[in-house]
């Protein structure tokens, strides 16, 4: 496998624990607070992140199985909103995106290095390859959010620990 094919999947599979992480020494009423108002609890980033990994997954393996799939866009207000991301188990979601991250990390590392280069269509980016979602969007996206995640926990005097 290619180093650098092989370093992003390092990198993806390193994060797996994150969640778990970002959740100690919290109580619920921290889980649910808001400290910059208007925005997300930690709660829900926690549940936001997961359900975009686990549809990452699923794109993920469609490039992978299947040839030139159609690689559906989703409102992730809509998620948070219907699918009750404050009533949600935070602990819960985090161990699946864990789990999620080590399973997938091992179909990837099981692939050619042709199979990165398969790509699907996404309803609005356009043409992705298996290496664009591994190294772009998804590899900036569970970063951006824990940036967030972090300035909150900040703000309700439980800095995470480096």
């Amino acid at each position: 496998m290619r180093p650098d094919i092989s370093a992003a999947i390092d990198r993806f599979a390193a994060a797996a624990s994150a969640l778990n992480d970002a959740l100690v020494g919290l109580t619920a009423a921290d889980l649910i607070a808001t400290p910059v108002p208007g925005t997300w609890s930690i709660q829900q980033i926690v549940l936001h992140l997961v359900d975009s990994d686990l549809v990452m997954a699923d794109r993920m393996k469609r490039i992978i199985a299947e040839d030139i799939p159609l690689l559906v866009g989703f409102d992730e207000s809509a998620w948070a909103k219907r699918l009750d991301y404050g009533s949600s188990d935070p602990h819960l979601a985090a161990e699946v995106f864990r789990l999620n991250r080590l399973h997938l990390a091992a179909i990837l590392r099981r692939q050619s290095d042709e199979t990165f280069d398969r790509y699907g269509i996404h309803t609005q980016a356009g043409k992705k390859t298996l290496l664009d979602f591994l190294t772009g969007y998804y590899g900036d996206h569970l970063d951006h959010h824990m940036g967030h995640l972090r300035r909150k926990r900040e703000l309700l005097g439980k800095p995470l620990a480096s």
